[in-house]
């Protein structure tokens, strides 16, 4: 008679199956982390930008005494309309926006920045290639809008445009569904001809690997020159208009913040000693010290914005923000349909000026956090002779 098998114990079957699947998964998750690492953006201190010019402007150079207007906005890369709640101010939201609604969040976008009739124009949270905003190239919509109007729209086009990305993330694993590619960054349009443009990095307060799912934020700078009384062509004594763009941190404990903005007082004073003229201008994420936001309390377990404290700057630097209108609305509910008096609202857009510019006007335009849940922040300016 044969001799009975051992009966496998039922157990340890159940056991291997499991240490298999978790095989797999650390696998699979190693994986990811290894492909992320290999992939991960990681740009140089200081590069150049290219300046895209879009047609003719018989003057290059800006006088002295002339008035200039220049508008902020964070676009919410078209797809955080009054619809929109996000996961990471508290809601739920990942996938915010239809395709259609995007395209109609930009279009609108493009429309209001049209109606100002401004001359410079600084624009954060814009995508080209995002699965967030349904791959749209942002960037080139608002590029056909504003610098080829037809020759019935009101104001001149704009001339030149430049753009920086400071989100460049091939699949981001989170949350569930995850965020997955991301390509976005930060533009500037101007009705002049800027030169020389420069994207600067800001400190990344994330270390490996959360770091590998987190915006590169930068700087992005662009130049046009003045027209001095003596109108010498020596471009070594040149000065120039500096526009500086910038999308400060935000989901940081507060240390990315103060290391940018210490990175980017450093290049404004700099700047500044260069007889330049400059105007930073944004989203700081931050309110500023000498601007009363006490109109807008910050409610309980609501996200921190914490402030730029004006007084670290020397006389004659003006840091400017309209308190009239909120610029940014919190993203933990919806804001169709909420108690608006009851809303966390935010100053965290404005302008960061030298003392050889006069600021004449800053207003906050109040567009209802329709089409993104920041407001445009227009700056009317002067530069003294």
């Amino acid at each position: 008679m044969a001799k009975e098998g051992k009966k496998k114990n039922p157990i340890l079957k159940v056991l291997k199956v499991i240490g298999i699947i978790l095989l797999i998964i650390i696998l699979l998750v190693g994986g990811l982390f290894a492909w992320l690492t290999v992939k991960e953006y990681k740009p140089e201190d200081v590069e150049a930008v290219e300046i895209e010019k879009e047609g003719d402007n018989d003057s290059s150079k800006l006088p002295l005494g002339d008035t200039f207007t220049i508008m902020t906005w964070n676009m919410g890369y078209g797809a955080l309309g009054e619809n929109a709640d996000f996961f990471m101010d508290g809601g739920t939201g990942v996938m915010t926006a239809t395709a259609d609604e995007v395209d109609q969040n930009v279009k609108a976008i493009a429309d209001t920045v049209a109606e100002y009739d401004t001359d410079f124009v600084f624009l954060q949270e814009v995508d080209r290639d995002s699965k967030r905003s349904h791959n749209k190239d942002e960037y080139a919509s608002l590029a056909d809008a504003l610098c080829k109007k037809s020759d019935d729209a009101d104001g001149d086009a704009f001339l030149t445009h430049a753009f920086a990305y400071n989100y460049k993330v091939p699949y981001v694993p989170y949350p569930v569904p995850p965020l997955g590619k991301i390509n976005g960054g930060i533009a500037t349009f101007s009705k002049y001809d800027m030169e020389k443009g420069e994207r600067i990095q800001l400190p990344c307060p994330f270390k490996w690997p959360v770091r590998l799912g987190n915006l590169k934020r930068c700087l992005l700078i662009t130049r046009i020159p003045l027209l001095m009384k003596s109108d010498l062509d020596d471009t070594e004594n040149m000065k120039y208009l500096v526009l500086i763009n910038l999308h400060l941190e935000a989901y940081d404990d507060g240390e990315g913040k103060k290391a940018q903005t210490e990175l980017l007082k450093a290049l404004l004073e700099y700047e500044a000693e260069q007889g330049n003229y400059v105007v930073a201008g944004g989203d700081f994420n931050q309110t500023f010290s000498n601007v009363d936001s006490s109109m807008y309390p910050e409610l309980p377990d609501m996200w921190h914005c914490g402030a730029i404290d004006a007084e670290t700057f020397d006389d004659g630097w003006q840091l400017m923000m309209d308190n009239t209108v909120p610029t940014c609305r919190s993203l933990d509910k919806a804001y169709k349909g909420a108690d608006h008096d009851n809303f966390q609202y935010y100053l965290i857009d404005g302008f960061i000026v030298s003392g050889n510019i006069k600021v004449d006007k800053i207003e906050t335009v109040d567009k209802q956090f329709v089409n993104t849940d920041h407001n445009p922040v227009v700056m009317t300016f002067t530069l003294d002779e």
